[in-house]
């Protein structure tokens, strides 16, 4: 009982030194709604004359696949692949198994051309027309995709430098050292940092999340309260990251360099600003290790394709486990001097 008083009085001096800055506050609403709103902008033109089609399983080599102007990508799942040609994110979904069959969105003009295209490639080569077949769905802006993205860049860093970055100035300027001579413990304390940065990062992204929706409307298909649990758990991973950050350094020069080495790799490889379809595989592979990555496939499914619980456990369940070890490390190596 005395180590959760304890707690809770960590707690309390931590929370008002965020809302009293209020440059600092206003900054973290203001920049992801200046970010969605230019995204919005600078995207909201006609999209380009540029066809993208799936092909299920691995591309074979045919007269289409050879057709120039079209970029190719491949899909393991073919119920994924129509749930994104629903969505007029594919204009032509294709199975080259025998026998070879394709789906076009009947709302998509994009799609009829690149029909044209498919059959006329199989006219030249005198091969037997694959079968056809259809589904419909409304496109979604890029601004809609974007969004899940921008909220969870936001709290990335806001966990990273709110957590990572005051934990060294603490150590610093000797308020750990004055923290030590108390009966607090170390795991009490770093449980008040995250405890202080969760409520701070989700009132935050709450309110930048309303806002957008105000500006925007933007697609929201899913659960709320899912929504919710996806940014509570990719929060409180981030933030252990930052404290492991915290544990032992001295200046927040160092911590700053170091932070910013874990946080822009996650940004360009984790999916925020374009999908990973089509990349690398290596950069594919990397990207798995970042928790950003999970944070916002899960929050991208969950708002755009309207995914339950059983969709996107995996990434919950990942950022789950990589939380409960950062914390575990963190207290371990954590000192107060």
């Amino acid at each position: 009982m005395k180590g959760f008083r304890r707690f809770l009085a960590a707690l309390r001096a931590r929370l008002p030194e965020f809302y009293r800055d209020r440059a600092s506050l206003l900054w973290n609403i203001a920049m992801p709604i200046l970010l969605i709103l230019g995204f919005a902008f600078v995207f909201s033109g006609e999209d380009e004359d540029l066809f993208t089609v799936a092909v299920v399983g691995d591309k074979a080599e045919t007269a289409f696949t050879a057709t120039p102007h079209i970029r190719f990508v491949t899909v393991d799942d073919r119920e994924a692949g129509l749930a994104k040609l629903r969505r007029h994110q594919y204009d032509l979904l294709v199975d080259l198994a025998e026998p070879p069959r394709y789906w076009l969105n009947d709302a998509s003009p994009k799609g009829e051309l690149a029909e044209r295209l498919l059959l006329g490639s199989y006219a030249e080569a005198a091969e037997g027309l694959p079968e056809r077949g259809t589904v419909s769905g409304q496109s979604i802006r890029y601004v809609d995709w974007l969004l899940p993205g921008v909220l969870a860049m936001n709290l990335m860093f806001s966990c990273l430098w709110g957590v990572g970055w005051v934990v060294v100035r603490y150590r610093k300027n000797g308020v750990l050292r004055r923290l030590q001579a108390t009966p607090l413990t170390a795991f009490e304390f770093l449980a008040a940092q995250v405890a202080a940065r969760l409520l701070i990062v989700l009132s935050v992204t709450a309110v930048v999340y309303v806002a957008a929706l105000w500006l925007i409307d933007f697609t929201m298909q899913g659960s709320h309260l899912l929504l919710f649990v996806v940014f509570l758990l990719g929060a409180a991973c981030l933030t252990s990251v930052g404290l492991l950050v915290a544990t032992r350094l001295r200046t927040e020069e160092l911590a700053d360099g170091l932070l910013n080495l874990l946080s822009w790799p996650q940004l360009i490889l984790s999916g925020v600003w374009f999908s990973l379809e089509g990349v690398n595989p290596a950069a594919r592979a990397l990207a798995q290790a970042f928790p950003l990555t999970h944070l916002v496939e899960a929050a991208r499914r969950v708002m755009i394709d309207g995914a339950g619980l059983a969709e996107v456990w995996p990434q919950l369940a990942i950022l789950a486990a990589l939380t409960l070890a950062l914390l575990g490390v963190s207290a371990r190596l954590f000192r107060w001097n």
